[in-house]
């Protein structure tokens, strides 16, 4: 058994507390949560308990907030995990407002990876596209699929060439940072290539 060693009021928001056992962060709760199941500093408590009370009281605060949070813009699964987790709860709960956000279609990673590799390609590279949403929690398979018929890839590098270059010198050193500009942009060694040489050639279509 464990033991509730302190109850604290959370500075952001005086409805909840945070519970700490043996000493360390356990969970976030409703301030009626606390007072409904008599929770206090002292008593003994075991700990899979404490998880179904939070479970029981909070997952449709917990769902609220969640779909509050992604009113302004669409999130992946693991950015609303975060943002839970954040707020002190716990994984039973978590889990519960993922599974219903999905059954609502709020957590949808797929399509949320689409969305973002189609407006994204207007400004960076495939490959930079794909390590962002990595890190997003977006799955390999996911990205595959969002990022595989991306097209107009070329067209972007070349303009963000030409914005580059803007009143720079066609010189082979200023060519050379203009090339590691682009790669730094996620575009891969052929579409550098490519955006280059189409650049030339419109260079040459004005003379």
């Amino acid at each position: 058994m464990s033991e509730i060693t302190s109850i604290t009021a959370q500075s952001k928001d005086k409805r909840r507390c945070n519970v700490y056992v043996d000493g360390r962060f356990y969970c976030g709760l409703t301030l009626e949560s606390v007072v409904k199941y008599r929770l206090k500093v002292g008593p003994s408590i075991d700990a899979e308990r404490l998880s179904e009370i939070q479970l029981e009281s909070e997952r449709n605060t917990a769902l609220d907030k969640a779909l509050t949070y992604i009113s302004a813009s669409q999130k992946t699964k693991r950015e609303i995990r975060t943002y839970l987790e954040g707020k002190g709860y716990l994984p039973p709960v978590c889990e519960y407002v993922l599974e219903k956000m999905s059954d609502y279609g709020f957590a949808d990673d797929g399509a949320y990876a689409t969305a973002y590799a189609e407006s994204a390609i207007k400004k960076k590279g495939k490959r930079l596209i794909e390590m962002e949403l990595k890190r997003k929690g977006i799955s390999d398979e996911e990205i595959d699929a969002a990022t595989q018929d991306l097209g107009g890839e070329a067209e972007t590098a070349k303009r963000i060439l030409e914005k580059y270059m803007r009143g720079k010198e066609m010189d082979k050193t200023t060519l050379q940072k203009a090339y590691r500009h682009l790669m730094g942009k996620g575009f891969d060694y052929d579409t550098a290539r490519e955006a280059l040489r189409l650049l030339g050639e419109s260079l040459e279509e004005e003379e």
